[in-house]
């Protein structure tokens, strides 16, 4: 047979593979689907005896087997092109956030049973009694709230999805050795940490019923949540320079009223929580900073559109199976204990307008400086209707919420 003919009987082949379950290549798993791809990316298995290798690289120009899946990968479209090359433009800085800078790894690392009573020691009965006594002083709506914020840090799984789904930040292998890869794993690692520790603290603390809180944890984990993304890297570290930050506040002031309280060790573990997110915030509102530069234009449009459908918090679908209003009224608590609140939506707008010097950019498109215009004027807008929303709010009687993670204890 000829090589023209062979190659013609091998693209026949392909093509009689998408009508018919007996063929050459046998899909074993779809790795993703692009807008504008004539073609689905999945890994295959290729029949040696009717076709080779080479002669399926040669016709299809990329290998099928996993060490080269990120060549494959390469040379599918993207929705977002341009916003593709501006992140890879700025991978080293990602790197070294990696290996210098933000993620610590090793025994330089904290763990969660660094805060916690050891359990193999021969005090530990005493230990556990001087936690449990500690956390007996902290009043019902703290722990609703530090419960809501630990089922929050317990939906990792939902957030590495997600930063998997920005284009061009993807771990396509899940040991990709891309800065964006190994930032998403390293992010993760670190932030697992946080529902480890808080969950181990309220089960020593005898005060919450923990089944109702795993049920609502693997909720919350079933129902995901949709931040307004759309794959889009811009979108989502905008969205993540918000949320790190918001997380960051709550954190740190329920560490606040636990101190009050006198619980020493749980303000400890709250600071220490909130320290991370700090380090995280500053990495994502970098990854920003770094787009400012090479594409001003394109992050204003995406900021300005993001906040117009405001931020989506990311423990809004939870549910504990028996109240459906179970966010909401976990929101209230929060915003009357003052741990997050409509101002703090405001603050953070303004803090992030302030540290990309927005209100400064120059040189940009008529359309950019619209956004420009409406990002700066949104800070005081927000502030507006929080005020007069918590002022009506005082007004209110308030009415006190049974809640299923406190063995229906009212907060």
């Amino acid at each position: 047979m000829t090589t023209i003919s062979r190659k013609a009987a091998l693209a026949l082949a392909i093509a009689a593979s998408a009508s018919s379950t007996s063929s050459a290549f046998t899909p074993q798993s779809f790795l993703a689907t692009r807008a504008g791809s004539s073609s689905s990316l999945s890994m295959s298995t290729v029949d040696p005896t009717v076709v080779t290798k080479k002669e399926y690289q040669d016709i299809c120009g990329v290998d099928f087997d996993d060490k080269t899946l990120s060549d494959r990968l390469k040379k599918t479209a993207y929705l977002y092109p341009k916003h593709v090359e501006v992140i890879e433009d700025f991978a080293p800085l990602v790197d070294k956030m990696v290996d210098d800078i933000l993620l610590e790894t090793g025994e330089k690392s904290w763990q969660p049973q660094d805060f916690l009573p050891d359990l193999s020691e021969d005090a530990w009965v005493e230990n556990v009694k001087n936690l449990r006594e500690m956390a007996a002083g902290v009043p019902d709506e703290v722990f609703v709230v530090l419960v809501g914020d630990m089922v929050t840090e317990e939906a990792l799984p939902t957030y590495q999805t997600l930063l998997n789904t920005f284009e061009g930040c993807d771990d396509p292998t899940g040991t990709t050795e891309s800065a964006w890869a190994r930032w998403s794993r390293g992010w993760t690692s670190e932030e697992n940490r946080h529902g480890d520790l808080l969950n181990k603290y309220l089960y020593l603390s005898g005060k919450c019923d923990m089944r109702s809180i795993e049920v609502t944890i693997q909720h919350l984990i079933t129902n995901g949540f949709n931040p307004g993304a759309q794959k889009d890297p811009y979108r989502g570290f905008l969205y993540t320079s918000f949320q790190e930050r918001a997380t960051k506040i709550s954190h740190g002031n329920v560490g606040k009223l636990a101190k009050e309280y006198g619980a020493s060790d749980l303000q400890r573990i709250c600071a220490k929580i909130a320290g991370d997110e700090g380090r995280h915030e500053k990495a994502y509102q970098a990854f920003c900073t770094e787009i400012l530069k090479r594409d001003p234009d394109g992050l204003l449009m995406e900021f300005g559109d993001l906040m117009r459908g405001q931020i989506v918090m990311p423990a809004e679908l939870m549910t504990d199976g028996m109240d459906p209003h179970l966010y909401e009224n976990f929101s209230n608590v929060a915003q009357r204990l003052g741990v997050y609140t409509a101002l703090d939506y405001a603050d953070i707008i303004d803090h992030l307008v302030k540290h990309w010097g927005i209100e400064h950019l120059t040189g940009l498109s008529s359309e950019g400086e619209k956004e420009q215009e409406y990002i700066c004027r949104l800070p005081n807008r927000y502030r507006k209707l929080a005020e007069r929303s918590m002022n009506k709010k005082k007004d209110e009687e308030v009415v006190t919420q049974p809640f299923g993670w406190i063995f229906d204890r009212k907060a």
